[in-house]
């Protein structure tokens, strides 16, 4: 079964309905100058009330950081109940193990230089993650920000990955109507989106339960 993970939350109402849908982690942005960025006060209602709808079938919370002080971001896993950690930086593995929840570490896929160079990093970076049980997700080089600016990279880098074997989720571009193509084409463990999902940047009840049912109806051809 393909994850799906709905990124960018900021309304309780938003992640339960995700939750509802059938997302299975949810992602909230703690990054300094990012528009989603949202307050621990914020997060932590967001927590209490999926677990609270949810219980036990509740989505693992994820939040995301971006080159902080480890100790700023275990500081924030305790003060919000976090499951997980997304480090969307160029923070080192010995970074990823000094985090008090299981991380996701973002590996940015750059288009500006050659294809096999981009593949080479990319393999070499999904070899160290997966050896130390870590996920992965790929997603489009930015100079805006660490992600969540809604554009695609080259999928068939990707697709090679996922080819040798490589777990990662995919993230970048994705939307109600490209995610089955991708799913199918790329085969990734999982998925993951945030503007994809949003109308005039807020998010969307409608495309949150619309992207989930596409990707859930790749599961048959997936095997």
């Amino acid at each position: 079964m393909t994850l799906i993970k709905i990124c960018g939350l900021r309304q309780p109402e938003h992640a339960v309905a995700a939750a509802e849908a059938g997302a299975d982690l949810l992602g909230m942005v703690f990054v300094p100058g990012v528009r989603r960025r949202i307050a621990v006060e914020q997060a932590r209602e967001i927590v209490q009330t999926v677990r609270g709808h949810r219980g036990p079938n509740a989505p693992k919370l994820v939040g995301l950081f971006s080159d902080q002080p480890v100790s700023e971001v275990n500081e924030t896993i305790a003060a919000v109940g976090l499951d997980h950690v997304q480090l969307c930086g160029r923070e080192s593995l010995d970074d990823c193990g000094n985090v008090a929840v299981p991380p996701l570490k973002v590996l940015h896929v750059r288009s500006d230089r050659p294809k096999a160079q981009t593949l080479a990093e990319m393999d070499a970076g999904l070899v160290d993650l997966n050896a130390a049980g870590w996920l992965a997700i790929l997603d489009k080089q930015s100079d805006l920000q660490p992600g969540g600016v809604g554009e695609t990279f080259d999928w068939t880098i990707a697709a090679e990955l996922a080819r040798r074997g490589r777990r990662f989720l995919l993230a970048g571009g994705l939307t109600p109507q490209n995610v089955a193509e991708a799913a199918r084409s790329v085969r990734p463990i999982g998925v993951d989106v945030s503007s994809g999902v949003e109308t005039g940047g807020v998010k969307d009840v409608a495309k949150i339960r619309a992207f989930i049912s596409a990707v859930h109806s790749t599961a048959g051809s997936l095997g």
